[in-house]
């Protein structure tokens, strides 16, 4: 019997049907795992990724309705996705305090400042200057002001300015109106009108009175 040529399979004809039927099954298997990596990556940067993000501010904040807080800056992020979530000032921000008639108990200046909004915590950073209501004038490289707690403090070096002394020292707390305030660890006092240093183990200030 003849067979017909037209029947005849040709082995390395066969080979070669395989060899691009792996091929193929390899790029769409490579393709899939291409885009489930690119998928991860979005989700990963979108954490890190701030929802807002202002420049040039100049806002009022309400706490319970009424107006307590303006903040000038020259840019505002916010990272809701972040553990804890936060408001982040990188470029400086100027802040006041006002009290229930709108007067300004304290401003408060940094170079650096992040505000954890669950927490109610403010973290400022380099060249903090804050100034109360009776022109006291404090400056430190680290405050933490606790709004929860109504209470400002830190554990670095700080020195107040008063009308007729300044005081230096390194821990110090005080109420957030800033006008009582201890110095855990005072360092000397220089009075504006005499030479005298008088350097004490503790220092606690009521400006008020």
């Amino acid at each position: 019997m003849l067979i017909q040529p037209d029947k005849v399979v040709n082995p390395k004809n066969k080979s070669i049907t395989i060899t691009l039927a792996v091929m193929v099954m390899l790029l769409l298997f490579s393709s899939c795992s291409g885009r489930k990596k690119d998928s991860g990556a979005a989700i990963t940067e979108r954490d890190s990724l701030p929802v807002m993000d202002t420049r040039g501010v100049t806002t009022l904040i309400s706490d319970s309705g009424i107006t307590r807080y303006r903040i000038k800056t020259a840019e505002w992020l916010v990272f809701d996705r972040k553990s804890p979530s936060y408001w982040a000032f990188e470029k400086g921000i100027y802040l006041e305090n006002f009290d229930s008639l709108f007067q300004v108990e304290a401003s408060i200046k940094s170079d650096t400042a992040y505000y954890y909004d669950k927490q109610k915590l403010w973290k400022l950073m380099g060249n903090v200057h804050i100034q109360n209501l009776k022109g006291e004038k404090f400056d430190t490289e680290l405050l933490y002001w606790d709004q929860n707690k109504e209470k400002v403090y830190s554990d670095r070096f700080i020195r107040i300015e008063q009308p007729d002394r300044i005081i230096t020292g390194r821990g110090f707390d005080s109420n957030q109106q800033m006008t009582v305030y201890t110095i855990h660890k005072p360092e000397g006092i220089f009075y504006v009108d005499e030479d005298d240093t008088a350097p004490v183990d503790t220092l606690q200030t009521d400006s008020a009175k």
